[in-house]
């Protein structure tokens, strides 16, 4: 891991969840999401410490794992670390056992939790623009990964995009996106194309990319989405549980699955099946005590 410039006092350390660092003149600085877990965390604070850098701020993009589960680490080893986000991630990140819970649909099965203990957030973030240190930050709004996610666009204007979007390289590689919501998954790919932004950052890329090659990302994303829209329709010719239609995309798209891939390529599906019925386009039978889907 190093410590890359992207321009100014904007900077990304190239993880397996990508940081965003910016830089303020005291070599105090703002971590924009922490990784998965305190053992990526120390990496991290490596690469600080190296720099002479001091973490005093952390903005998470949102309240998965991989984003924030560095949080603890950094709040231990800096008291007085403050961390920032959106309201609706802020109570995820507080109340950690609602994930699992909206996986599993109650009181989850051992196996879904994935952290321990409860995020401390202590600023919630405005959309537009917000003050930090007395610098001026904006943040938007990237809904649909999870309720309520956020971009955040340093005054260089390098936008860091959290889940937003997907390199080709995730798509390729794990093409069924695990979305909360279709259509604001949509609405915010088509928003990124307007980000007054010169770079972005993505959650996970190897790469920076500037204001045409996001664009394309953006096509690619999207049609990923309408891709598994189209192949769940033609599946719906006849009728299908959540279930079987989980099964069949996976065989289609050979997709890799385990305990937690399962539930969320499930709950993924579920957004496909949510968005296809509030556009009207599917409807749904109970059978002997299943519940079918199919295309109208």
């Amino acid at each position: 891991m190093e410590l890359t410039k992207v321009k100014g006092n904007s900077y990304y350390i190239n993880a397996p969840t990508n940081i965003g660092v910016y830089v303020f003149k005291n070599k105090n600085c703002i971590l924009i999401d922490t990784g998965i877990n305190n053992s990526a965390a120390k990496k991290i604070d490596e690469v600080l410490i190296e720099n002479g850098l001091h973490p005093k701020y952390i903005v998470n993009t949102h309240n998965h794992i991989d984003h924030s589960g560095g949080n603890h680490y950094f709040q231990n080893n800096y008291p007085g670390c403050l961390v920032y986000t959106s309201a609706k991630e802020k109570l995820f990140m507080e109340n950690i056992e609602l994930q699992p819970q909206m996986l599993w649909g109650s009181i989850p099965i051992k196996g879904l939790y994935r952290v321990n203990s409860n995020f401390t957030v202590d600023f919630i973030l405005d959309y537009g623009i917000n003050k930090i240190n007395d610098e001026k930050f904006e943040v938007i709004s990237l809904g649909g990964h999870t309720e309520e996610q956020i971009g955040f666009i340093t005054p260089e204007k390098v936008c860091f995009l959290g889940d937003s979007i997907f390199s080709k390289e995730i798509i390729d590689k794990y093409s069924l996106p695990y979305l909360y919501s279709i259509e604001k998954s949509i609405d915010t790919l088509n928003a990124i194309n307007e980000i007054d932004a010169d770079f972005f950052v993505i959650g996970h890329s190897d790469n920076i990319l500037e204001k045409s090659e996001i664009n394309s990302l953006v096509l690619k994303n999207l049609d990923n989405i309408q891709n598994y829209i189209d192949q769940i329709l033609e599946l719906l010719d006849q009728p299908q549980t959540k279930e079987d239609l989980l099964q069949n995309i996976v065989i289609l798209n050979d997709l890799p699955m385990n305990f937690t891939q399962y539930h969320l390529n499930l709950s993924a599906i579920s957004a496909f099946i949510s968005y296809l019925y509030d556009k009207d386009i599917i409807d749904y039978s109970i059978e002997d005590g299943k519940l079918y889907f199919f295309k109208k």
